[in-house]
């Protein structure tokens, strides 16, 4: 199976890409270019961030149809095959001229205003429009592919935690058969896409489950808190447009980074910091059980 880099924490970061944040960059495309034709296209000379640049000129003189996502995966669809597909990784941003992106870090660079920017991997040109994607840090990733959602990486993918939430049966039976923390999880995009570190936190917060449990013991009821937690959190999170100063003020993110002696809940419980899974994991004992 082929894999990417997976997320990693990183003290300046607030939130790195999830589903939110490609919910919102698939929403900025469309608007860019969407029905529109991509007249021309530039890509920088990085083997790490584009796989087979030779195929990227198939990409001119296409319309762009739609732009799609699944998980943390979003693809622009052409009237025709090949088609664009790309995954922002940690630090990776499409960029449009005169929109403002949306800030990640808790105490932001400078914006760049300049075009096209820096860290530029691709610029598509679209009539008047330019859209640049960039990522100074080499996470992201480009591929073209002829069928994107037949196709790797999307087709390795489990069911998008926005569009394909399954019934509370159906999820139960998965679950079952299913080992490990429940934490980890809801981190395997296998299993759920687009699911990261801080909304699998916020979900188990909101449905009262400790991160370690194994996800076979829970019970029915269990399950349904889970499976309404994850549509809770994941839907406020787009509606929100993925910035974070519009999320509820008593949801777990404002108070989870950087596991600060005394930390707590807007009503007062404590929040503790344990590693599960792999990764830096903010949870509420008292109550999470």
């Amino acid at each position: 199976m082929r894999r990417w880099p997976a997320d990693r924490d990183a003290p300046k970061l607030r939130a790195m890409p999830e589903l939110p944040e490609v919910e919102h960059t698939r929403a900025l495309i469309e608007r860019a270019i969407g029905g529109r034709r991509v007249d021309a296209l530039t890509l920088a000379d990085d083997p790490i961030v584009i796989e087979d640049p030779t195929r990227f000129s198939e990409l001119r003189e296409r319309s762009v149809v739609a732009v799609r996502r699944h998980g943390k995966v979003g693809w622009i669809e052409l009237d025709r095959a090949p088609h664009l597909v790309f995954h922002l990784g940690m630090t990776g941003a499409w960029r449009v001229p005169g929109v403002e992106p949306i800030a990640l870090e808790s105490t932001p660079n400078e914006i760049d205003r300049s075009w096209p920017p820096r860290f530029t991997k691709i610029e598509l040109v679209a009539g008047d429009m330019r859209i640049a994607m960039t990522d100074p840090r080499r996470f992201g990733r480009l591929w073209v592919r002829d069928d994107p959602r037949r196709e790797a990486p999307i087709a390795e993918l489990g069911f998008d935690a926005l569009h394909e939430l399954p019934s509370v049966d159906v999820l139960a039976s998965a679950l079952t058969r299913r080992r490990g923390s429940i934490k980890g999880l809801l981190l395997d995009q296998g299993f759920v896409a687009g699911i990261g570190n801080w909304i699998a936190d916020e979900v188990l917060f909101h449905a009262r489950l400790d991160p370690r449990r194994s996800p076979a013991a829970l019970d029915r009821d269990e399950v349904r808190a889970l499976r309404d937690a994850l549509e809770v959190v994941v839907r406020t999170a787009v509606a929100a447009d993925a910035r974070k100063d519009r999320f509820p003020r008593d949801w777990l993110f404002h108070r989870r980074w950087g596991k600060v002696a005394g930390q707590t809940t807007e009503d007062g419980h404590p929040i503790e910091h344990v590693v599960v899974a792999g990764r830096t994991t903010a949870w509420v004992p008292t109550l999470q059980r």
